[in-house]
């Protein structure tokens, strides 16, 4: 879509890392993993009795899986995003300052 408002075509053979920066939008993964940690901290402020803090993230299912190689668990997916951060254990309960951390500044 990006490249459709810039005026280009996949034949003038321009990066998307180009075309992203000229429109001035951030990566798709960067707005994903924001969007991720945003809900975490959110989950993380809520009261320890709440519903969904209660759930647990690593629960095993029961049964056979499928062939090939297993699904990443939500677990392992907030794990990988929160070494990216550094974050301290405290942190979200700052909403403020936990926003400013996962913030991703636009690339113009």
């Amino acid at each position: 879509m990006l490249r459709w408002m810039c005026g280009h075509t996949r034949k003038d053979k321009i990066r998307n890392e180009n075309i992203r920066g000229k429109v001035g939008v951030a990566e798709i993964e960067e707005n994903v993993r924001k969007n991720r940690l945003w809900w975490f901290g959110h989950v993380q402020r809520r009261p320890t009795d709440a519903l969904v803090r209660r759930y647990d993230y690593g629960t095993e299912v029961q049964g056979r899986r499928d062939r090939g190689r297993p699904r990443k668990t939500l677990e392992e997916t907030l794990r990988k995003d929160l070494q990216y951060l550094d974050p301290t254990e405290d942190m979200t309960q700052d909403r403020a300052q936990w926003h400013s951390r996962i913030h991703i500044a636009d690339p113009t």
